[in-house]
């Protein structure tokens, strides 16, 4: 548990009582600080009583003696609407952060110098944090990781110049964190999302570029035109290395027959290690996030004076990947299932469905997003057949009509019983029952690892399925 020290003495409203919120308000009373800490929800306020937490109804509280509102990050800040909290703060002349921002006050007050790598992206974040995490504990490094992932970050064990903290950042977070400052920032990617949280991808899109432009180093993907937009930015403010998984860049880090390279200006490159035949790794949209991962790692370590001389391709392929990220779960004879749950938007299903380009038994539906799944077209000659579950049925039932053969499921058991029988009777030379849902869970279940792990227990029971090992 990391102590909020920078607030000793001081009066703190908290408001959100989930993970983050409760982790942030003991580490505000540990470090000295008086805690009004408040959520509308009965169960959420009953969890901080457990936790001894003081509670104050913060909708007749007296604002004025507040320093700071420590906001959750699923709270509304600017859109559709301010929060009301958000409002109150803001009459009374409030500051309003979040976890993290508790994190980088107190790392720069007490080891200004410890080793932060912060990755934030549209997608691929949780995959690139995690391989990130997964490069430096292989090098024999002391790691932390959190934040979006795993573990709030005040959970953690705090800031030392000999730990690395790898903090996944999402933009309702990084919108909380404005002294933020990294060792290095890493940008994956831009595309359209939460923009009802965030009104113009302009917006969000500079949101995001927060996390590489106060950072000591940048690491940023050039593979969309708003990364490319902010590596131009930053060159003019300091320390910046470009990555791409499309085309071969000098300097910066890009992949050649699979092969992740870096290269200096005068185009002399050192191979770091191979992705061929790492399951975890598949497809080109994890080519860009093992890119920025081993980006990170390198550029991190040589700015900190450490040797970047370390096993690149033992940690590539060691990698154990993510639950629900193109998760190979197992097979029956030549039939491989794949459950890719995290897969909540059609541009997340398009990288699956880039990775495999045919003979796919898709099962898809769900609470579906604005553009539904449109947008896939272009890839529906390589789905053998589809399988709609969820609210999203009949509307993508209109989308693939008359393009790919589909059946009405209706339920994830349903759609993976028959998924499995037709792709068995297959003659393709690998089919592959794919869970990629282009949809939110919320209709059918709480949030995609339940659907995921739905997925994965179903698999589990199918006669003769055998099941894959953990890296």
């Amino acid at each position: 548990m990391i102590r909020a020290t920078s607030f000793e003495g001081k009066s703190v409203a908290v408001f959100g009582l989930g993970a983050s919120g409760i982790a942030a308000a003991e580490a505000l009373r540990d470090g000295g600080a008086r805690v009004a800490a408040w959520d509308d929800g009965v169960a959420a306020r009953d969890a901080a009583i457990a936790k001894d937490i003081p509670l104050v109804d913060l909708n007749v509280a007296d604002w004025s003696g507040f320093s700071a509102l420590v906001l959750t990050p699923g709270v509304p800040l600017t859109h559709p609407a301010p929060h009301w909290t958000v409002m109150r703060a803001q009459d009374n002349g409030v500051a309003i952060i979040g976890d993290i921002e508790i994190f980088a006050r107190e790392r720069a007050l007490h080891a200004p110098g410890a080793p932060f790598i912060a990755i934030t992206g549209t997608n691929g974040k949780s995959t690139t944090t995690a391989l990130i995490a997964h490069i430096l504990r292989h090098a024999g490094q002391d790691v932390q990781m959190g934040g979006n992932i795993g573990r709030p970050i005040l959970t953690l064990e705090p800031p030392e110049p000999g730990r690395f903290h790898v903090i996944e950042m999402s933009s309702f977070q990084i919108d909380l964190t404005p002294t933020l400052g990294p060792t290095i920032g890493v940008m994956l990617n831009v595309t359209p999302d939460h923009l009802d949280r965030h009104g113009t991808i302009e917006h969000y899109a500079g949101i995001k570029e927060r996390v590489v432009l106060g950072g000591d180093i940048a690491a940023v993907g050039i593979d969309d035109e708003y990364g490319l937009a902010m590596l131009r930015r930053r060159i003019n403010i300091g320390p910046v290395v470009a990555f791409s998984a499309e085309k071969s860049i000098a300097p910066g880090y890009s992949l050649l027959d699979d092969t992740v390279v870096c290269s200096n200006r005068e185009g002399l490159a050192v191979k770091l290690g191979s992705l061929k035949g790492i399951s975890t790794l598949r497809g080109k949209h994890n080519g860009q996030n093992a890119l920025g991962a081993v980006a990170a790692v390198r550029e991190c370590l040589s700015a900190l004076g450490r040797s970047t001389d370390i096993d690149w391709q033992g940690a590539l392929s060691s990698f154990p990947g993510l639950p629900h990220r193109m998760e190979e779960i197992g097979r029956i004879g030549k039939v491989l299932f794949v459950n890719d749950s995290k897969a909540t938007n059609a541009d997340s299903t398009e990288k699956a469905l880039l990775s495999f380009p045919r003979d796919v038994y898709w099962i898809v539906g769900g609470k579906p997003k604005a553009g539904g799944i449109a947008s896939l077209s272009p890839y529906f000659g390589g789905i053998s057949r589809a399988y709609l579950i969820g609210e999203s049925m009949e509307e993508f039932a209109a989308t693939l009509d008359g393009k790919v053969p589909f059946e009405r499921s209706g339920t994830l058991d349903a759609a993976v019983w028959a998924a499995s029988t037709a792709a068995q009777a297959s003659e393709g030379a690998e089919p592959v029952v794919l869970l990629s849902p282009a949809c939110a869970s919320y209709d059918q279940f709480r949030n995609f690892e339940v659907r995921g792990d739905c997925f994965r227990g179903l698999v589990a029971s199918l006669p003769g399925i055998e099941i894959r090992a953990t890296p």
